[in-house]
């Protein structure tokens, strides 16, 4: 059986990041796929259909042949599996993705400093050899900092929490601005590791598999 290759549905720096220093190497292909297609009011919901939806838009093209760069190489296409993952926020009962200007962000770390917000993140798998969906999700519990106006001000400023969807990132500066996190560290940044192991389990692969 050749080695299996896993496409990442997802632009992220971050997701592909956590995976290579897991010594996986990933190709990335972003789904594209328009997440307002889906409305819905329930978190859990929310990120695991757009994690199977994203999943799903890449498996239709592996499945039709379009392979992305690198997989047209592998003589044994069904030996290829599809992540894509999806984040949001939930704070008082309301749900965030990413900021839509800075003076939105702005806005939601007034709204976030000295609160507690609940970091969910979906993942989806596609098993293109057993024909196989798996979705799950990720929560963990996110302590914000008591940030002065200016300390928001100079965070948006940098531009990093326009491309997150909590508005901060745990690996970058937003690191300064979170007093801790309950559950798993790497769901804040956008994929859940120790999820991720379980559920290649389900699906009888080891991450082991996937080193080069």
């Amino acid at each position: 059986m050749s080695q299996p290759i896993l496409i990442l549905a997802s632009a992220s720096p971050a997701r592909r990041q956590l995976l290579h220093n897991a010594g996986i190497e990933p190709i990335v292909c972003p789904s594209h796929f328009d997440e307002s297609q889906v409305q819905l009011t329930n978190p859990v919901a929310l990120v695991q259909t757009l994690a199977q939806l994203k999943a799903e838009s890449i498996a239709t093209q592996v499945r039709h042949g379009n392979t992305p760069p690198r997989t047209t190489t592998v003589r044994n296409p069904e030996s290829v599996l599809i992540l894509a993952c999806d984040s949001v926020l939930l704070l008082e009962e309301r749900i965030y993705g990413k900021p839509e200007n800075p003076e939105a962000a702005v806005e939601r770390w007034k709204e976030m400093r000295g609160q507690v917000g609940e970091l969910y993140t979906g993942h989806a798998i596609v098993d293109i050899a057993q024909n196989i969906t798996i979705v799950n999700c990720e929560t963990t519990r996110v302590h914000f900092a008591q940030l002065s106006d200016r300390q928001i001000e100079a965070y948006v400023a940098t531009g990093e929490p326009l491309n997150c969807a909590g508005c901060f990132a745990i690996d970058g500066r937003g690191s300064l601005f979170v007093e801790k996190l309950e559950g798993c560290h790497s769901n804040v940044i956008g994929l859940s590791m120790p999820l991720f192991r379980r559920m290649l389990g389900e699906l009888g692969y080891d991450p082991t598999d996937f080193w080069s």
